[in-house]
């Protein structure tokens, strides 16, 4: 069942959306080559922790991260660890903070040093491609509204879109109904209503859409070792359209 939320439970979001939105802003001057995923994890945590929340991934399903970071072919659901970044690396940071029940989630892909222009590329029309999604929200549009913005962005662009992956609800659970596809029909899916908060979340590669899963059975990555971008907002649906709940729009 797709929950609408109240004004109380919306104003929890909008707190743990911040302390999200502030975890990716105290983790940007760390993204540099030479540190390890482990040392932004343990960075992201203690400062999760410090604004009264708790890292939703930890322990999630078992996973044993409070970030994932997921690093060039990686798509998602890097583990994080001693891997050093190294200049032109691309790494997406998926972050999700708990406030007293409710959460907030996004992930953003990140240069590291100087990168290709390919991999630039990559990055700009992924972001680019979530925001076409989110220019489709608003109460009476559907969810197959969204997934089509973004896989025709995406097509025009020749990224591939990765199927198995999906955006999602959020609330008091860290993955609510309903799926949030990034590609689909218009005019198809759940009606979207005022009061309703998802996650979108474009997963986008150079090469292919096919994408495996690493033997740690976590990290997913793309079957012809391209590159990946991942970009994420949680938002909620407003009378007149949405409003981002991660980003810095939504500052106290």
């Amino acid at each position: 069942m797709i929950s609408i939320k109240s004004e109380y439970e919306i104003e929890l979001m909008k707190k743990a959306g911040h302390i999200v939105y502030l975890t990716h802003q105290c983790l940007l001057p760390y993204i540099k080559p030479g540190i390890t995923t482990k040392d932004l994890d343990k960075i992201a945590e203690d400062f999760i922790r410090s604004q009264g929340a708790t890292p939703s991934f930890l322990n999630y399903n078992g996973f044993p991260g409070s970030i994932c970071t997921s690093i060039n072919d990686q798509v998602v659901h890097g583990i994080p660890g001693n891997r050093k970044l190294k200049n032109g690396d691309i790494i997406s940071i998926d972050i999700g903070a708990c406030y007293k029940g409710y959460h907030g989630d996004s992930a953003w892909s990140y240069p590291v040093g100087d990168v290709t222009d390919k991999k630039k590329y990559l990055l700009e029309h992924t972001e680019k491609a979530l925001y076409e999604g989110l220019k489709q929200v608003r109460p009476g549009a559907h969810i197959g509204d969204i997934s089509h913005a973004i896989e025709t962005y995406a097509h025009k662009h020749k990224l591939g879109v990765v199927r198995e992956l999906v955006g999602h609800g959020v609330g008091s659970h860290l993955h609510e109904e309903p799926d949030v596809p990034n590609y689909g029909k218009e005019k198809t899916g759940p009606v979207l209503k005022e009061g309703m908060t998802i996650a979108i979340e474009p997963m986008l590669n150079l090469g292919t859409r096919e994408v495996f899963m690493e033997d740690d059975d976590w990290t997913i990555i793309t079957q012809d070792g391209k590159p990946s971008a991942h970009f994420e907002h949680s938002i909620v649906v407003t009378k007149d359209g949405y409003q981002i709940l991660t980003g810095d729009d939504n500052c106290e």
